[in-house]
């Protein structure tokens, strides 16, 4: 991001869709301590580290006469982006653990002010059930997408065992090359998919809303109200178990589970909801990438994975329950991989992309930014996911346990977000406070899963 004289750097369309008045979206990223915090080098780390990561993290946004933002360098105060919670002492871990999902229930909830960098860092000292402390920042999105932040993240930690050596990722598996002749049968499908993926997508963000159910209330200013964070574990071997006996992705067997486990939720609370039109937004990367790159590679204006926020929507429907007293549960993987496979094969993400540039160009951000929010509001949750490093890190010699990451003001009732690290996925729901009880789809999930692994285990090799 190169700055003018004036020290001014033009935001990107996808910065200013989501830091508008129809939108402003954060991501909130949790580290957990396996010891008590020490928060003497953090303003050192800070300054040192972080801030030099990317010029953004040191620009506020501004409007020009013609209503395009731009980020400007200022001064920054580092003080005015830390917060210590003070919560009371002598409590026990559970009790604590109340405290944390109050304290970033309303930190979800909080805007960001204009006049300060977009980023803060939250360091909760007091033990949980799950750490000895929590580190906690909160980055909008118009600073970037997951992956920018997520690298951002990890420029600031090192491998817990050893320092010296590099982090590591899960390894991509890439496709098979096709023949010509499969190539040539699947151009006309190719072209026949982009369309009806464009012209669905354009119906859903416009017109075209989801049934009402229990994880839909379809009420106006969802982005402003309450949530709370549901989280759970998964080992990363059965995932790749269940995807090498169902010829799948581990991308498709998480996004199997959690439509069953919704599904079975929804079927819980209200029966005639399994059979409901229900549609995830699924979150599609779109660099050429292998794993990720240092920042420097990153902020290359000829990377091929560029900083910023570069990722599409995927429509998929929820299947439904064919038979809720005895479902199938590898239908939903098997479901899950065909749709999503034929929509990232498809230009639908590209076709949507360009028709926001067409909107901004012709009624402004503001209107592609509403454009935006439709999409979002119109669906009944929306799924991301993350890769995390192998190994264990250390964030200033605190060994870091877990890792897990919401996106927050999103006008949805239901988000659920995915990381993997040290061999596990964390999956965690986001759920407005009040309209769905979070162990209860905790429960639902976590009981997919086993009705999943199970039934994959059973196929023969």
């Amino acid at each position: 991001m190169e700055h003018n004289k004036e020290g001014l750097a033009p935001a990107s369309p996808s910065a200013q869709y989501f830091n508008s008045s129809a939108l402003s979206i954060s991501i909130i990223a949790v580290l957990e301590s396996e010891v008590p915090i020490n928060d003497e080098h953090a303003m050192s780390l800070l300054k040192d580290v972080f801030l030099p990561i990317n010029p953004r993290f040191s620009s506020i946004m501004v409007e020009n006469e013609k209503g395009e933002k731009q980020w400007k360098r200022v001064e920054i105060k580092l003080e005015d982006h830390i917060d210590i919670p003070i919560f009371p002492t002598g409590l026990s871990p559970t009790s604590y653990d109340k405290y944390l999902d109050d304290y970033m229930s309303n930190m979800a909830m909080d805007r960001f002010p204009q006049h300060k960098p977009l980023w803060e860092v939250h360091i909760v000292k007091y033990p949980t059930s799950n750490a000895a402390g929590h580190i906690i920042f909160k980055l909008h999105h118009a600073l970037g997408d997951g992956y920018s932040l997520m690298g951002s993240l990890l420029s600031c930690l090192q491998r817990a065992d050893n320092p010296s050596l590099p982090l590591t990722f899960p390894s991509h598996q890439s496709s098979k090359p096709k023949n010509g002749r499969e190539s040539m049968s699947q151009f006309f499908s190719l072209i026949f998919n982009s369309v009806f993926d464009f012209g669905w997508s354009m119906l859903k963000s416009i017109s075209i809303e989801d049934d009402r159910t229990p994880i839909r209330s379809g009420n106006e200013g969802l982005e402003y109200r309450p949530i709370v964070l549901s989280t759970m574990i998964f080992s990363l071997d059965c995932f790749k178990h269940i995807k090498d006996k169902l010829g799948v992705t581990i991308n498709d067997a998480i996004v199997g589970i959690i439509f069953l486990g919704t599904r079975l939720c929804m079927q819980d609370i209200n029966n005639k909801s399994s059979q409901a039109h229900s549609t995830a937004l699924v979150l599609l990367n779109t660099r050429t990438m292998k794993g990720y790159k240092s920042v420097e590679e990153m902020l290359n204006p000829d990377s091929n994975t560029p900083w910023g926020n570069r990722f599409g929507f995927l429509h998929v429907p929820i299947p439904k329950l064919k038979d809720p007293k005895s479902p199938n549960p590898i239908e939903f993987v098997q479901a899950a991989k065909e749709v999503i496979k034929k929509k990232k094969s498809s230009f639908g993400v590209y076709l949507n992309g360009r028709l926001l540039e067409i909107v901004k160009k012709l009624r402004g951000p503001e209107a592609a930014a509403r454009y935006i929010h439709g999409t979002l509001r119109n669906s009944s949750m929306t799924i991301s996911n993350v890769i995390g490093p192998l190994e264990k890190v250390a964030l200033d010699n605190h060994p870091i346990k877990g890792i897990y990451y919401m996106t927050v003001g999103v006008p949805q009732n239901l988000t659920i977000s995915v990381v993997s690290y040290m061999g596990n996925l964390r999956v965690t729901a986001g759920i407005e406070k009040g309209f769905l009880d979070p162990q209860k789809f905790k429960s639902c999930v976590e009981n997919a899963f086993e009705i999943i692994f199970k039934a994959a285990d059973e196929i023969p090799m």
